[in-house]
């Protein structure tokens, strides 16, 4: 597997020796919320040749590429899928701007989170809001798998504001519905501990590591993670087992202590690779 950190844990002016700290610990894999890493750019997800070069490079640099986006909606306005004909174009226009990034920086992973853009309206039946979406991400796929990049659905919570896939059996049962090869389960580690499942990660992980194309280690509300390596090293082991080669991305929000809790994060997640080889060796 490929560890990995999305840069929303760290601000732009920051990210240099973000960069060194991530190498330095054997990471490989950039995460990226466009906005971020292309902040030098007018529109970042239309960067211009120098920023987006810029931005290659410094990251190329530390031995890093791009594994995941999210923040695939930043910026867009009036994006919903289930607000009517003219927020559900919005919402498909941002996505497919996302697509076209991805297709254009050989991104392999697109984490559609997105909850307040996703809930279902009141008195909106949720059978026919599953169809609906479903009919929306199969197009979606189409235009992913067109661009060699695929679109992991995320659950989240409804402490996150969404009513929609709350749980990884609802994202599951949903990438089921949709049924596109470039249309696939994510799995978030914080969504599991807030849904309180995590203790159940392991033993689900030879079942559901084929179908993965993404994992976010995360805590509740994006805190520093991971909060346990030892609670880890067993997902980590389940991931290995299975034979799971893509990103293992820290998700965590940028701490008030700045990159003192990058480089926390990062020792947390390669102690809990250690802990997996040496339970494995």
């Amino acid at each position: 597997m490929k560890l990995s950190m999305s840069n929303i844990a760290w601000l732009p002016e920051e990210r240099l020796e973000a960069y060194a700290i991530l190498a330095e610990a054997g990471f490989t894999g950039l995460e990226i919320a466009p906005g971020l890493f292309f902040h030098a750019a007018e529109d970042p997800f239309l960067p211009d040749t120098a920023s987006a070069r810029a931005a290659r490079v410094e990251m190329a640099d530390a031995g890093l590429s791009l594994v995941s986006m999210q923040s695939l909606l930043f910026g867009v306005t009036g994006a919903a899928l289930f607000e009517g004909a003219d927020a559900r174009a919005a919402f498909e226009a941002g996505m497919h701007r996302a697509i076209r990034l991805a297709e254009r920086f050989g991104i392999p992973n697109l984490v559609f989170g997105s909850p307040l853009q996703r809930r279902v309206p009141e008195g909106m039946a949720m059978e026919g809001a599953w169809e609906q979406a479903a009919e929306v991400f199969r197009k979606l796929g189409d235009a992913a798998a067109a661009a060699e990049t695929r679109i992991a659905i995320e659950a989240n919570p409804a402490a996150y504001g969404t009513n929609f896939l709350n749980t990884l059996d609802q994202a599951l049962g949903f990438v089921d519905l949709v049924a596109h090869p470039a249309v696939v389960p994510h799995l978030d580690l914080g969504a599991m501990h807030m849904n309180g499942d995590f203790a159940g990660v392991p033993g689900r992980l030879p079942a559901l590591t084929p179908r993965l194309s993404h994992v976010h280690v995360s805590e509740p509300d994006l805190a520093p993670a991971p909060a346990d390596p030892a609670a880890l090293a067993p997902v980590l082991g389940g991931l290995a087992a299975a034979g799971y080669a893509r990103a293992v991305s820290i998700e965590m929000k940028r701490a008030p202590e700045g990159l003192a809790a990058v480089r926390r994060a990062v020792a947390a997640l390669a102690a809990a690779r250690d802990a997996m080889e040496a339970a494995h060796a």
